[in-house]
């Protein structure tokens, strides 16, 4: 740097680019590394900083597609504890968490680690559960890593081996390639920067193996290389383009710049380059083709178009399986090409097939069991009720029940052994806290629990749970009682609306019906009193379809048949609900449901252990003092027997599969009230993240879609069904109401008013043909009342009259009349005086 340079190449570690990026900040000298790749030199931190590679913030998205592409969840980062190795992994625990996946073990060795050491490391990583190892380390001690994992047989079936660039570029410089350092790699997937196949690229392979040494002959190049030799290119364009501009190399000094204290450092011979903002601004504008490909910069400085190959190492060689683009992601189609199609659009997303470690072709799971494989320790409540769920059993595996026969079932249909032990959780004297279990689970007491518990919120934040296998939720049973049978029952059928309203339309629809018919039907004419009798009788007999009066006028028969359809429908719906209250048995509980439960005072039931104890609390606000353990079927029964008055429980609430089991065993003494007021399911319990709870949940799927799961069902849980329904206190749960039949009662209603409105206009049109004749023709002739006697009244009044008496005659009579008078109309007219 005291030869007033201009520009720098290199270098080819990401440390010392750390500490060179603070000199050329000083003295506004480009630095170029086509070897620093460590995502945490950028040009916010280091604006003089140019990358001529690829960052390692890109291979590690790659990465982390490659795990997600096969599905695996965890895995275990094997790297060197230095800027490049940190800095690196923290991308790739960055861009796994977006895929849902993480790094669980983190196995950092430092620069020039032991043979030893790295044993050491390697044994502790093998203990973890994950057998996806991801190695980023420097070159100088990757091979030792793959040497000690041979010897501790972690190369062999199920481990699943990912290196980043520094592998292939190992592989690529050493030519030919060792026998026994291609032993070590057997199955390895690993990444290399992607270099198109250009002809440029093939003329320089050419001229490269035409050199001739004195000495030695030209060894392979790897990707470094190529990006070495294209800054090379890149500072020779941008100098040629800034002299063509006419720019100048001047230097100054920087009295920042001193030697203190006798430091040999020699900072004082150091000149700071003037020009150094223009020719970092020229060298972001180039832009030509090199024996990498496309070299051109983006806005953040880095290589445009990042891209990996996927390869496969096997046998004496590598083939590659794929590609990696941050434009299309995994790919068998090759960058360039989809950089001329729209994103994703053609790219099928998938690779070639893998040999993986031991030479086999399945896509290896990517975990065993925790502790190196050993059996799994699973946590069984020992109950001391319910047994049909879950009972310890003398003979192996040392437990049954229809909880374990689930699992059991489930484990068999995983394509992979899952060996396990069974450990008894509680003393055998009472039901274990179920909400103990989940937190020994969590802290690795206990790799998983299986029996009958419930997925409740407070437990899924500790443990992850499989698939219910079984449907569950609180009720609440409580003894029942027969309804006694009551002389009044023939009442019962409706309520007192649906009475009173039915009753009314009676009334209502004879009172029309006679309005109809009495200008017609002799049978509903007569004396007052008479006429009112018959609107009685004519409206109550219409319900047993026993009227004697033959309606006459069509309107009447209209009305007549809209209002038998609506007795039919009545007294059918009367018929059925009174023969239902008769006949069949009707039961009734003075606890309607948790709401009335809630609140009373009474004492409730609760099963010793449940989550059901810290429902009522937490949920409801109910009391502790008002809760009372029960531990098996016969204390439900004695308890609910007793009632509160004789130290029982008014009520019990627990979960649905217990209470139907409960009830079939008490020959359906006790019954359920109320809706089930809680929606929940049994599961399988493991500690967080495991893979097996997601297999698991699979298998239980295809236990439910195959039918098994319903087997295991009745072996051991075939029971009475016990009637659900109970009827309220006061027997109104059956009842009918209004709210069931007022579209009846409303088309009846529509059809009364419709032909009355008929009936009358049609009168009053007959009115006002009748009224055209003189008053004293209608006086001899038709009316003969007395005016002289009367008095004087007014129109209105004599109208009103009038009309009243023109309704009340037949209209048959009012036919004639109107007929005589037409007659008469066409005679010849006399004089007025006649």
């Amino acid at each position: 740097m005291e030869n007033e340079v201009v520009a720098a190449i290199g270098p080819q570690s990401s440390g010392i680019a750390h500490v060179i990026s603070h000199v050329v900040n000083e003295l506004n000298v480009p630095l170029l590394s086509f070897g620093a790749t460590d995502p945490t030199l950028t040009s916010l931190q280091y604006p003089y900083f140019l990358r001529t590679t690829q960052s390692d913030y890109y291979q590690m998205h790659a990465v982390a597609d490659l795990v997600e592409y096969y599905g695996w969840r965890e895995v275990i980062a094997i790297f060197v504890d230095d800027d490049y190795g940190r800095n690196g992994i923290s991308v790739l625990g960055d861009a796994l968490s977006k895929k849902r996946a993480k790094i669980s073990y983190k196995a950092p060795f430092s620069p020039g680690a032991s043979r030893s050491a790295i044993n050491s490391l390697l044994v502790g990583a093998n203990l973890m559960e994950s057998r996806v190892f991801v190695v980023h380390v420097n070159p100088d001690t990757g091979l030792t890593i793959f040497s000690v994992a041979k010897s501790l047989g972690m190369t062999a079936g199920s481990y699943v081996w990912i290196a980043t660039d520094w592998l292939p570029s190992v592989l690529d410089s050493t030519e030919p390639v060792d026998i026994d350092t291609m032993n070590l790699l057997q199955g390895v997937v690993a990444l290399r920067h992607h270099t198109p196949d250009t002809d440029l690229k093939k003329n320089f392979i050419s001229r490269w193996k035409n050199l001739k040494y004195k000495e030695n002959s030209p060894s392979g190049f790897n990707s470094y290389a190529l990006y070495a030799y294209d800054s090379v290119w890149l500072v020779a364009h941008a100098l040629d383009a800034l002299l063509n501009e006419g720019g100048k190399f001047t230097f100054s000094n920087d009295p920042k710049l001193h030697d203190t204290n006798g430091s040999m450092l020699n900072l004082s011979s150091l000149r700071v380059f003037d020009g150094g903002q223009q020719f970092l601004q020229t060298l972001l504008r180039m832009n030509f083709t090199g024996l990498s490909g496309e070299i051109r910069f983006d806005a953040d400085k880095n290589l445009v178009n990042p891209a990996y190959d996927v390869l496969n190492i096997g046998g004496t060689g590598s083939r590659r399986i794929g590609y990696w683009s941050n434009y299309s992601g995994l790919s068998v189609v090759a960058p360039e090409i989809l950089y001329t199609k729209p994103p994703n659009s053609s790219s099928n997303r998938h690779l070639y097939s893998v040999i993986w470690p031991g030479e086999i072709t399945a896509t290896p799971r990517g975990w065993v069991f925790p502790n190196n494989g050993m059996p799994l320790r699973i946590a069984v409540p020992n109950r001391v009720s319910y047994n049909e769920f879950v009972a310890k059993d003398k003979s192996p595996p040392g437990v049954k029940g229809y909880c374990i026969d689930v699992f059991e079932a489930a484990v068999n249909l995983l394509p992979y052994p899952v060996p396990h032990n069974y450990i008894m959780y509680g003393n055998g004297k009472r039901n274990p806290i179920y909400n103990d279990i989940v937190q020994q689970v969590a802290l690795n007491k206990f790799d998983a629990a299986v029996g009958d518990i419930t997925i409740v919120t407070n437990r899924t934040k500790l443990v992850d749970f499989t698939q219910p296998y079984m449907e569950s939720g609180l009720v609440v049973v409580a003894p029942v009682q027969k309804l006694k049978s009551s002389p009044w029952a023939f009442l019962k059928p409706f309520t007192i609306p649906m009475w009173l309203v039915t009753g009314g339309f009676f009334l209502f629809v004879g009172a029309v019906v006679w309005i109809l018919e009495h200008r017609f039907n002799n049978e509903f004419r007569g004396p007052p009193s008479q006429q009112l009798v018959t609107i009685f009788w004519f409206s109550f007999s219409t319900m047993f379809f026993s009227h004697r009066e033959n309606t006459v006028s069509s309107l009447g028969r209209v009305v007549l048949i809209v209002w038998l359809f609506v007795v039919l429908i009545i007294n059918s719906s009367y018929t059925a609900s009174l023969t239902s209250i008769l006949t069949v048995q009707q039961l009734t509980s003075q606890i309607e449901g948790i709401d009335s439960l809630i609140s009373s005072t009474e004492p409730i039931g609760v099963q010793d252990g449940s989550f059901a104890w810290n429902y009522l609390v937490d949920e409801l606000k109910i009391a502790e003092s008002r809760l009372v353990k029960l531990k098996n079927m016969e204390e439900y029964s004695i308890a609910l027997a007793r009632g509160p008055k004789g130290g029982g429980v008014a009520a019990i609430v627990d979960e649905l599969p217990y209470i139907e089991l409960f009830m079939s065993k008490t020959n359906c003494e006790f019954r359920t009230v109320g809706q089930e007021f809680t929606k929940s399911g049994w599961g399988f319990a493991f500690q967080r993240d495991s893979p097996l709870a997601i297999d698991l949940s699979t298998a239980i799927l295809q236990l439910s879609e195959n039918g098994d799961l319903q087997k295991i069902h009745n072996k051991w849980l075939t029971y009475n069904e016990c009637s659900m329904d109970l009827s309220p206190a006061d027997g109104g749960g059956s009842r009918l109401s209004l709210k069931s039949f007022w579209g009846l009662f409303l088309i009846c209603g529509i059809a009364c008013f419709l032909a009355l409105i008929f009936f009358f206009c049609r009168v009053c049109g007959q009115f006002r043909r009748f009224g055209s004749e003189d008053e004293e023709s209608i006086e001899t002739e038709d009316i003969a009342h007395d005016t002289s006697t009367s008095g004087r009244r007014t129109l209105r009044s004599t109208s009103f009259k009038d009309l009243i008496d023109f309704i009340d005659r037949k209209e048959a009579e009012i036919k004639e009349i109107l007929k005589r008078r037409n007659s008469d109309n066409k005679r010849p007219s006399q004089s007025s005086d006649g």
